[in-house]
């Protein structure tokens, strides 16, 4: 083989198309776009979304189905901006295959993904994914009947310097400033107004600051225990199939016995919609949670549309039901329930189903710094990353694979397994006494059909899991 050299700079004025590079396609995503084009994909959010497009005229727009495929693949890929999404699909003909890019047609920018996100609205996002929702009931992945609970923050595209008084829309640091000349400094440093800040009780309240240009971010304590700006999402998972059931976008500072109410409601709505095609639709009929949506209020109201709960209650000492007589029957119910051996299995599979919804969303999906603002504009992206997670689970029933990243490594998971087989059989075949290898051998022919079909099998299984 000769050296290749470095050539010219200048590029050819004129290409034929067939001397482009071309992409074989990513395994995960064929199969994907295969699964979409079953169902028709493409016709349905076309028909969807025709009343959010002019008629007869207007400049080049980006399909909806492009649209959405452009958000799974800011999902599966793990991009958190809509910028970063439009690199990716420039980047990758493995992307620009799934995305159906014809060899003289550019990937959309992010100004026109942004645009296209602001002119479909938020019921056709929820539309597209009780759509995923019904793909998992034909495949039998969500039964709808157990349903866990629980919630997480996001921190907000907002800074808490940026912050405002509600009442007079002066600054933080502009209060501080008041402070500090109420107090005798009349001309305060930067020194000063932060030691005077570090001496100051702390109450960033909620009632009384906001972000000018985020009102939906609200003051809250992240987990790792900084003050930010957040937002708080919350889940509704099928304790059975893992599936997400309804995802809701609340207040960070709102406490989960408000905001059940409304995800209860979304989770019912979900599964009576994704079952619309059964003949016998399942109902929603048991919630699970943590200890932080237990209050008589909550098992009352649960009790009354009749859904049972396995709601952990925290340790309150000995109660006083005279002012809350009606409480005290489902409260003790649900006690009852989640002492049983059901109970305790069904608390154990939530920390597992609803965490990994989280992970997979928020942390390798991208999700957990929002870069938009305002709960309708990241619920949006939230609900498709949702409906992602929910085709993921189709394509492990399918190929045994959920993400286009569950294939790293499979080929050299499997030639090591080869080696090692290999291995075994090169020191049993040496230990075999040399009177014995001709029959051996002779017995190894006989077998090898039988083994070679066994590795086709495999290798079959192996090509149809890339």
């Amino acid at each position: 083989m000769a050296m290749g050299t470095r050539e010219s700079e200048q590029s050819s004025l004129w290409i034929a198309t067939s001397e482009l590079p071309k992409s074989p396609g990513h395994p995960f995503y064929a199969r994907l776009n295969a699964l979409l084009d079953a169902h028709d994909f493409d016709r349905f959010v076309e028909d969807l979304c025709g009343g959010f497009y002019a008629p007869v005229m207007g400049r080049p727009s980006l399909p909806p189905g492009r649209y959405f495929r452009l958000l799974l693949v800011g999902y599966f890929e793990g991009i958190d901006s809509e910028r970063g999404i439009a690199w990716r699909a420039t980047d990758s003909l493995a992307v620009r295959s799934f995305l159906r890019l014809a060899l003289d047609e550019a990937p959309p920018d992010h100004s026109t993904i942004s645009r296209t996100r602001r002119l479909i609205d938020l019921e056709t996002h929820r539309a597209v994914f009780t759509w995923v929702q019904q793909r998992l009931v034909d495949a039998g992945l969500l039964k709808g009947k157990t349903v866990a609970i629980d919630a997480t923050t996001l921190e907000a595209n907002a800074a808490m310097r940026s912050i405002v008084r509600r009442d007079s829309g002066e600054s933080y640091q502009e209060f501080l400033t008041g402070l500090a000349k109420a107090s005798g400094i009349d001309t305060p440093t930067r020194e000063a107004l932060a030691r005077l800040d570090r001496k100051r009780k702390k109450k960033t309240s909620n009632k009384d600051w906001t972000h000018p240009w985020d009102p939906d971010a609200k003051v809250t304590k992240m987990k790792d225990g900084r003050t930010h700006l957040a937002h708080k999402a919350e889940h509704a998972v099928d304790l059975e199939t893992g599936a997400i059931v309804a995802v809701t976008m609340q207040g960070a500072d709102e406490g989960d016995t408000t905001t059940i109410v409304e995800t209860t409601i979304a989770a019912a709505e979900q599964v009576e919609d994704a079952q619309v095609d059964v003949e016998e639709p399942q109902k929603l009929e048991e919630m699970v949670g943590d200890k932080g949506y237990h209050s008589n209020q909550t098992m009352v109201d649960l009790e009354a549309v009749g859904i049972r709960s396995y709601i952990s209650e925290p340790d309150r000492g000995r109660r006083d039901w005279s002012e809350e007589p009606e409480a005290q029957a489902p409260v003790y119910g649900n006690r009852r329930r989640i002492r049983g051996r059901r109970g305790r299995r069904l608390m154990r599979q939530r920390g597992e189903r609803i965490e990994r919804t989280f992970a997979h969303l928020y942390d390798t999906g991208g999700m957990r710094r929002t870069h938009l603002r305002g709960h309708t504009n990241i619920l949006k992206r939230v609900l498709i990353h949702a409906g992602g997670f929910n085709l993921g689970l189709v394509m492990r029933q399918l190929i045994g694979l959920g993400t286009p990243r569950g294939l790293q490594g499979r080929l050299a998971t499997v030639i090591a397994t080869l080696w090692v087989l290999l291995g075994v059989a090169r020191r049993r075949f040496a230990a075999i006494p040399t009177s014995h290898r001709l029959f051996a051998a002779i017995r190894g022919r006989l077998t090898s059909q039988t083994t070679f079909v066994v590795n086709s099998s495999a290798t079959a299984t192996y090509a149809t899991g890339c």
